[in-house]
């Protein structure tokens, strides 16, 4: 089973001091039936004067802490030991590991799940599933209804047709149709914007597919970690390479949540590890907050994510 080491690094440096700092934390890899957190640090410079953690409404590990004396530099360094297991049995299609192949089309009758019967065991008056599939269905800060995203769905919802098969899909077309390009976005860049542009980053993509999904009534939700990715051939593995990654939860009854990576073209597999999720990204910001003072900031976040030979802790 795989097993890694991962150091999260982000530091602020600030053009004049910053006089009151809060901030909240979210870098503890989740518990999970699949992945098992082995060991955690959270290091922060300066000391903070106040600190606490807590679990947040989707379940994600929070840690708030705030400095209240002046300071030019914040640093926040976590690391961790992560074992990740394969997923729980779901759906398996060949087609996923695959790229360019289409994903199968199961129509009515077969022994297929129609995405709208997904859709419509959802609707009122029928009892939500759960409070976490209830909230998956609605809007969130960063994701209003977007009649953009949901007539760019449409080709790949059709009617009568299998939930996986359609989701997969939906996935397939945003890693076709859109460009991996750093620097194209920001954190705020709305769907309609990426859309437009037919670029962005793992974050945007992640965005869309679930605006996609929502618009149309089903559940998704936005997962944010770390993935494993190899160095070129011949390369060494370079300490802070790595970035955090994005990608989509999906639910239905049958299949329960199904996690799709559309940067990638795949489903989430053991080079995955789940950091938290939530409705979007302003929902799993690694570090977020507010101070006063500081004028210009200059950021820097470095991330390593290192496989570890087996027994090693």
């Amino acid at each position: 089973m795989p097993r890694y080491r991962i150091e999260h690094e982000t530091r602020y440096e600030y053009a004049a001091p910053v006089s009151e700092s809060w901030q909240m934390a979210r870098l503890a890899p989740r518990e999970l039936p699949w992945q098992r957190l082995l060991s955690h640090r959270l290091l922060i410079d300066p000391l903070p004067d106040e600190s606490e953690t807590r679990s947040d409404s989707f379940g994600n590990e929070v840690t708030r802490f705030a400095l209240h004396r002046a300071h030019e530099l914040l640093r926040v360094h976590m690391t961790c030991m992560v074992e990740v297991l394969e997923r729980p049995d779901g759906p398996h299609a060949p087609a996923v590991d695959a790229p360019g192949a289409p994903p199968p089309v199961l129509q009515v009758g077969s022994d297929g799940e129609p995405w709208e019967t997904v859709r419509d065991r959802l609707r009122p008056p029928a009892p939500p599933h759960d409070l976490q599939v209830a909230q998956a269905r609605e809007a969130s800060s960063q994701l209003p209804w977007s009649g953009e995203a949901f007539a760019y769905a449409a080709q790949s919802l059709q009617a009568g047709r299998d939930w996986f098969a359609a989701v997969t899909e939906l996935m397939r077309r945003i890693h076709r149709d859109f460009e991996f390009e750093p620097g194209a976005t920001t954190v705020s860049t709305p769907v309609a914007a990426v859309l437009a542009k037919r670029k962005g980053v793992c974050q945007d993509f992640a965005h869309l597919m679930i605006s996609c999904l929502r618009s149309h009534g089903l559940p998704a939700m936005y997962a944010s970690g770390y993935l494993l990715t190899e160095p070129p051939p011949g390369k060494p593995r370079l300490a802070g390479a790595d970035a955090s990654h994005a990608w989509v939860r999906a639910w239905s009854a049958r299949h329960g949540w199904v996690e799709f990576d559309p940067t990638n073209d795949t489903l989430a597999d053991e080079r995955y590890v789940v950091l938290g999720w939530g409705g979007d990204f302003a929902d799993v910001a690694p570090l977020r907050g507010v101070i006063l003072g500081g004028g210009e900031q200059q950021l820097e976040v470095k991330v390593s994510v290192w496989p570890q030979p087996d027994g090693v802790d």
